[in-house]
């Protein structure tokens, strides 16, 4: 390969057009805007990335320092040679190919994309870079001017980044799992206690207490499953909370049907807002089952749950049983009760009670928690 420059009409020793032109939207295509060449030579020189302008034969026509010290060659070792000793030999073959096509439709923008852009050094080494790509109009032609940038330290900073992260992924998801085994075990031991307890109502309130501990545990097993710690499908968690329920409240048989109408496609709501909500609705489901059949009375409870207007969710508990007294508010003897106010506060939500033909308690709530209800 001959390594001396190239002397011809389209530069000067140094490789520098006499009179060239950025194709700018605001100028007819092809209009020259002089420029000296000591000013082109001090632009070209300052820049801090390596610039390369080829001719549409793919010839160097111009490089500045940075290009020598970046490719490792001398100025005069690259200029009037094909620009494909800049790059891996395995790509040489195909690069006349996108060259051409960049001629039939020249435009600023960068070259590659979604491709891994590799150089190749002198010494044959290779390095990730990025190239802009600008169409520049001169006496002689179109030439495309290229800005080089190596991305080596960038991508060694990302990659960085996506193992911390992945150290994160497994730290969370071990945290997960190990607060959903120990909220486990302290509903076994609800239930051993609530075994050994004499007083039935001393049981119903373990039993109870260990309800809450499987709803919160429910939050941690999900995350654990789906490996999404930032969003829980609550269309899923409430149809596998319900099934808790139903298999505790499973004495009362075929008399109490419960039933859900879920959105198919489901609703992530943030973390944040997810055990409140799981809690609220644990109260909700398990009050109705408690009280709202008393005896052999039969009926059915029923779970809506929708989004509204995208930033609110609403999800209804209603039932068709004895109804709630209007004595029976928040503030009785029933922890249940005490508690549903306290959930919908944390989720800035408003509570809305009917109790016509049994009882339906509406709950509407954002879905992010610093979106708060204007009413």
């Amino acid at each position: 390969m001959d390594d001396s420059p190239r002397n011809d009409s389209r530069g000067t020793a140094h490789g520098f057009p006499s009179t060239v032109s950025p194709c700018r939207p605001d100028s007819p295509a092809g209009t020259a805007v002089p420029l000296s060449e000591d000013t082109y030579r001090r632009v070209i020189e300052c820049a801090p990335s390596a610039l390369v302008m080829i001719d549409e034969q793919g010839t160097i026509i111009l490089v500045n320092a940075q290009t020598e010290l970046l490719f490792g060659y001398t100025r005069e070792q690259m200029l009037g040679h094909p620009v494909e000793m800049l790059m891996p030999i395995r790509f040489r073959e195909h690069h006349c190919t996108y060259r051409a096509g960049y001629y039939r439709d020249p435009s600023p923008r960068p070259m590659g994309v979604g491709r891994d852009l590799l150089g190749t050094r002198a010494d044959g080494s290779e390095f990730p870079i990025e190239i802009g790509l600008n169409p520049i109009a001169t006496e002689t032609g179109m030439m495309v001017l290229a800005s080089i940038v190596d991305i080596t330290e960038r991508l060694r900073a990302q990659r960085r980044l996506e193992d911390a992260l992945r150290e994160k992924i497994v730290l969370l998801n071990e945290v997960h799992h190990r607060v959903k085994n120990n909220l486990q075990v302290v509903t076994s031991l609800l239930n051993l206690q609530a075994d050994h307890a004499a007083d039935p109502q001393l049981q119903a309130i373990l039993r109870e207490s260990c309800g809450r501990v499987k709803a919160m545990s429910l939050t941690h097993q999900l995350l654990y499953e789906h490996k999404d710690f930032s969003h829980l499908d609550l269309a899923d968690y409430l149809t596998r909370l319900v099934q808790s329920i139903r298999a505790t409240y499973r004495s009362g048989g075929g008399r109490i049907a419960l039933r859900l109408e879920l959105p198919p496609d489901g609703i992530h709501l943030e973390l944040e807002s997810s055990i409140s909500c799981g809690l609220l609705v644990n109260e909700l489901v398990t009050n109705a089952f408690k009280h709202a059949f008393p005896g052999e009375r039969s009926g059915e409870i029923v779970i809506k749950l929708a989004e509204e207007d995208g930033d609110q969710i609403r999800f209804e508990v209603a039932d068709d049983g004895v109804g709630l007294p209007p004595e029976s508010e928040f503030s009785g003897s029933s922890l249940g009760l005490q508690l549903v106010p306290l959930f919908v506060e944390q989720l800035h939500g408003v509570l809305d009670i009917e109790r016509d033909r049994g009882t339906r308690f509406c709950v509407r709530f954002p879905k992010r928690p610093e979106m708060k209800d204007p009413s």
